[in-house]
């Protein structure tokens, strides 16, 4: 009788955690944000979360996380004059059944500027900020605010 007994209340634990899981909503799919840019003035990870954080919820909408994903890229540096020219790209591109970027933007957008004189710390500052007017503008192109 006892092992009827936790027979039936095992199944009937596994019966409620198969109905809670339906209930749940699923996961949301991981948004694909590639980033090829130069170690010397941004992070990788900074870079994806500043443009993840850059792309608004409207934009997903109309772009699909499934079959769009985001490209960054960020290079320049130091020239021998020590002026600091720093170029940020960003597009957005079909996606493979992979989650691989196919490099036919649908939109992009390029930032660039260069400083006299500028420390290494500043130089890193006009990354961020050209990667984020980068984004912004692919975003604009995109979306009506």
């Amino acid at each position: 009788m006892k092992k009827i007994s936790l027979v039936v209340a095992v199944a009937s634990l596994a019966l409620a955690s198969h109905v809670l899981a339906a209930d749940a909503k699923p996961a949301p799919k991981k948004r694909v944000v590639l980033d090829l840019s130069s170690e010397a003035l941004i992070d990788s990870a900074d870079a994806k979360a500043l443009v993840s954080d850059a792309i608004p919820a409207a934009v997903w909408k109309l772009y699909p996380s499934s079959k769009w994903g985001f490209f960054s890229q960020v290079v320049g540096g130091f020239t021998h004059d020590k002026i600091c020219v720093v170029t940020a790209r960003v597009m957005l591109a079909p996606l493979t059944v992979t989650n691989g970027i196919i490099m036919r933007p649908a939109s992009r957008a390029a930032a660039f500027d260069a400083k006299p004189n500028a420390t290494e710390e500043e130089c890193r500052g006009i990354a961020r900020a050209k990667l984020k007017e980068a984004t912004e503008s692919v975003v604009a192109s995109l979306v009506k605010s």
